[in-house]
């Protein structure tokens, strides 16, 4: 059945969908629930926990045995709830990343998601498009497709009405544009049939991950090497071999770094998300980490820094409705450009004829980066030809062979409607004899054009981009313009933005004038070049790589892809952007909008200083848990810490640093710092040694509670439970330590519902555990005095308060020194 060209209507696109499903392939990459299930009953803690209750049942302990076991249930139904969060997080990003495409519906070119297209939809391609779905064309303008994906093959291919070859699902445009109607989707596909899918490419490990398992590997080393001289010391002191296992097995599950990998996997998904929801659709996991570490943020103007909406503001011809008539008649059929949408708007106010009756396309002459303007040929009657331009003015005079004179005075009027911020554009019109289409030129730049005149169009900066350039500029990132645009045009857009433009505007001739040493020189003062073509965005990326920055670079159209590629973190425009660029880009702009930039890069920065704070509370809270299991043996004593109370304390430090930490709001300078060193390690060496010796105060703080209990003449039961108590206020003071981003009172008042939640969780299940009889009888644990209960409380508070004391006391030394520094 033949469908008009119209397209479907969206009823009968509904019910299509549901009969036929989505237009998706079958996934392989979500692990489901039996899965993940495996994955955590394969984790160390729980292995050791097993070993444990199999020990307690050796020692005749059933009911401790039966406790622990318990335990494991609790802590591996915690454990898939948040893997299987996580999982969901990074489903909700690959639906976000599905490819979209333009159709037909209701006789109304849209966008919708490439999954929702269904059998006999009707469907827009253009350059730097992906085929979204098997589909037969209809009409086709110079159509070239890469179908190298599926055959092989690099030539590009060429398709038009008529032929029997389709296009296929994930083959790329490289060249004109056709309308085509879908014949079959997902598994159907030829792709499909392949079994190819988004789902099976696997991601390289980002260096932050490669750090993370380093790390992991060094600790986890460390624990068994502890373990095994535990177990022997204490099977030699104390001559009990099984207690000397059990000891060794509560000292590794100390010990074990297992909420490393778990911390980020959880914030990088988790964050990840967070930046989807604010627009801003993160591709690549490395790009997290090149956010906070960006000093220089290079962005296109139109739709970036301005609305992207463009309306006819002045026309300098005097016949407005032939000059109009002309420019609309150089559109592209049914294009999405807003200028194109805006001048056949105006044309049609007008009363001019978009598409007069009885005239049809002979040929089209897309845009090129060495003419850029659109041309195309029409049939008007029997005898003649129409030819009809639309581009930059310069590209147009060149068509129309105006003489120097003509050009200055252009350039002139050019100048006067730029700096003012309007984008100008040329139309000029020619006529051939009818004979002539069998021998049209290749190249547009055979025609001779009659001069029509210049369209101005109004593009309003967005209201927000002042303040964000500025928020940008005090994060010490510089942001540099870059458009196609005029000179003058580009300054006036970049004084209302804010970006500097006193040393001059510069061009993408000069840029192609000047040598490696020159523009490196020129990019120090230079802040907007206009007239750039993407191979000059590449060359000035390289160039500023080079310099030792790292760079962001947005884009959307298929050149722009190896200047996405070469960018520390490319940025493709969601909405406006071609699939080459959203595959190319790291971070995807869903709204295409500049403060989105500025957004992510906030949130990058917020993610980092999270895994930071993270993993220093990982690396202090484990020294004293771990001082906890060995001074006993040290001391001559019965063990303190066994598998349950390990248990206890995991279940508040699991979520305190990958729920609570990642929760945790960005600092309020966050945006007044300089970007972060791009080798800056997560584990450097002052990072470790201040999270150790945070940790090495707050186990002198729990060594002293347990000897002076001991001393006091109280059992070991009670002497067991001020050190449990003294550890377990030390791991929450510890976490409103990393916490702080200023003192510990602004930490108390940022709101963090995790925080709390799990602060009033363990106070309750603390009390119980050494008030209760009956509850501290399976801790074993005994009631202690009052007086000491309320000193194992006091020395960890006191300890933090101290510490954040002494934190702030060197800081601001450091700072004065710094201002001592630069006034000398």
């Amino acid at each position: 059945m033949s469908i008009p060209m119209q397209g479907l209507t969206a009823a009968e696109a509904a019910m299509r969908l549901h009969r036929d499903g989505p237009n998706v392939l079958p996934e392989s990459g979500r692990r489901r629930h039996w899965k993940i299930l495996f994955d955590v009953l394969r984790e160390p803690m729980l292995l050791l926990l097993a070993a444990a209750a199999g020990i307690y049942l050796l020692l005749g302990d059933p009911q401790e045995a039966m406790l622990l076991l318990a335990s494991v249930v609790l802590v591996v139904g915690l454990t898939v709830y948040q893997e299987y969060k996580s999982e969901n997080a990074l489903q909700a990003l690959r639906d976000l990343s599905s490819p979209r495409a333009h159709v037909l519906r209701d006789g109304q070119a849209c966008v919708v998601p490439a999954r929702e297209l269904v059998v006999g939809d009707v469907i827009l391609v253009a350059e730097g498009d992906r085929i979204p779905a098997d589909a037969q064309v209809l009409e086709g303008t110079d159509l070239h497709l890469d179908e190298s994906l599926l055959t092989g093959e690099s030539v590009a291919v060429a398709r038009e009405a008529g032929d029997e070859n389709l296009l296929h699902a994930s083959t790329l445009v490289v060249r004109g544009r056709a309308t085509a109607e879908v014949v079959a989707t997902g598994a159907r596909t030829a792709v499909g049939r392949i079994g190819t899918t988004l789902a099976t490419i696997q991601t390289e490990r980002t260096p932050l991950q490669h750090e993370i398992r380093r790390t992991v590997a060094v600790f986890a080393l460390l624990s068994l090497a502890t373990c095994v001289l535990m177990v022997v010391l204490y099977g030699l002191l104390r001559g009990d071999w099984l207690e000397a296992v059990l000891s060794g097995i509560t000292l590794a599950m100390a010990n074990i770094p297992e909420e490393f990998p778990v911390v980020l996997t959880v914030f990088l998904a988790m964050g990840a998300w967070r930046m989807a929801k604010h627009n801003a659709l993160v591709r690549r996991a490395p790009a997290i980490e090149a956010l906070g570490a960006i000093t220089v943020l290079c962005t296109d103007k139109t739709g970036t820094l301005t609305e992207n909406r463009m309306a006819v503001a002045e026309l300098d011809d005097a016949a407005s409705g032939q000059l109009l008539a002309t420019a609309a008649l150089a559109c592209p059929p049914m294009s999405h450009d807003p200028m194109d949408r805006a001048v056949v708007d105006a044309a049609q106010r007008a009363g001019a004829s978009v598409e007069p009756t009885g005239w049809h396309r002979v040929r089209e002459y897309p845009l090129s980066s060495h003419l850029p303007a659109y041309v195309q040929v029409w049939q008007a009657d029997a005898d003649r030809l129409v030819v009809t331009a639309k581009g930059a003015p310069e590209s147009i005079a060149r068509l129309c062979g105006l003489d120097e004179a003509r050009r200055a005075e252009l350039h002139a009027t050019m100048d006067a409607l730029a700096r003012r911020g309007l984008r100008v554009l040329a139309a000029a019109r020619g006529e051939l004899p009818a004979a002539a289409a069998s021998t049209l030129p290749e190249d547009p730049s055979g025609f001779s054009l009659q001069w029509h005149g210049l369209i101005a169009f109004a593009d309003p900066l967005r209201a927000d981009v002042p303040k964000a350039v500025a928020e940008a500029q005090a994060a010490g990132v510089r942001v540099v313009m870059m458009t196609g645009d005029h000179a003058g045009t580009a300054r006036a857009i970049a004084a209302q933005a804010g970006i500097s433009a006193e040393d001059g505007v510069a061009h993408g001739d000069d840029v192609d004038a000047w040598d490696d040493g020159e523009l490196n020189d020129r990019l120090l003062a230079t802040g907007v070049f206009a007239r750039v073509r993407p191979e000059h965005k590449l060359r000035l990326v390289e160039a500023l790589k080079r310099r030792g920055d790292v760079v962001a670079m947005t884009g959307d159209g298929v050149n722009d892809a190896p200047a996405l590629v070469a960018a520390h973190v490319g940025v493709a425009m969601g909405g406006r952007g071609t699939d080459v660029a959203r595959e190319a880009a790291s971070i995807v702009l869903l709204d295409d909008n500049f403060v989105t930039v500025v957004r992510a890069i906030r949130l990058g920065r917020s993610i980092y200083d999270n895994i930071a704070r993270a993993v220093r509370y990982i690396l202090a809270v484990h020294v004293p848990i771990t001082g906890l299991a060995l001074l006993p043996l040290l001391a001559g004593t019965p063990p303190v810490l066994l598998p349950l109370h390990v248990v206890f304390l995991e279940l508040i430090i699991d979520p305190a640093c990958s729920i609570v930490l990642e929760r945790e709001p960005p600092a309020e300078d966050i945006m007044r710092r300089p970007p972060r060193p791009p080798g800056q390690r997560l584990f450097n060496r002052a990072a470790i040694f201040s999270a150790l010796g945070r940790g090495v105060v707050m186990f002198a703080m729990v060594a002293a509670t347990f000897l002076f209990a001991t001393r006091s003449g109280v059992t070991h039961a009670q002497a067991s439970a001020l050190a449990f108590t003294a550890v377990v206020v030390g791991n929450l003071a510890l976490i409103l330590l990393h916490r702080s981003g200023g003192t510990l009172w602004r930490a108390l008042c940022t709101p963090n519902l995790p925080f709390w939640a799990v602060v009033i969780a363990t106070t309750g299940v603390l009390a119980l555990a050494v008030l209760h009889p009956t509850v501290a009888g399976l801790f074993r644990f005994a009631p202690p005095p009052a007086d000491l209960l309320a000193m194992a409380v006091a020395l960890p508070v006191a300890a933090v308060v101290a510490m954040d004391m002494a934190r702030h006391f060197a800081s601001g030394r450091i700072a004065r020194g710094a201002v001592a520094c630069g006034g000398r």
